[in-house]
């Protein structure tokens, strides 16, 4: 699930992502990569374990009137997709990428 804010000050959108401990109920660590970190796995964004609400958070801040592909990564070795993304596309590596769109 992604959680947008738009800011009228700056074309900025605050979009929090949120996966349910149900997709990596035993992960050590969750983390989002996508194109608005160049894919860079050193550059990961780490989530954050919300054990009381059940999900892993991140809060990013993204340009807005764009769309980003992006991806959970589990461990380190697993890649997870947002079961509410706004939109998924094909990657060259035979799976999909979802999108966020900060399109306002």
């Amino acid at each position: 699930m992604i959680e947008k804010k738009f800011l009228k000050s700056k074309p900025v959108c605050k979009a929090t992502f949120t996966l349910p401990v149900e997709a990596a109920p035993d992960a050590k660590e969750v983390s989002l990569i996508g194109e608005f970190n160049d894919w860079d796995i050193a550059n990961a964004i780490p989530l954050k374990k919300s054990a009381k609400a059940g999900v892993y958070k991140a809060l990013v801040e993204l340009e807005t009137g764009k769309s980003y592909e992006f991806r959970y990564l589990i461990d380190g070795e697993t890649w997870e997709n947002d079961w509410a993304a706004d939109a998924y596309t094909a990657s060259p590596f035979g799976e999909e990428n979802s999108v966020v769109s900060t399109l306002n």
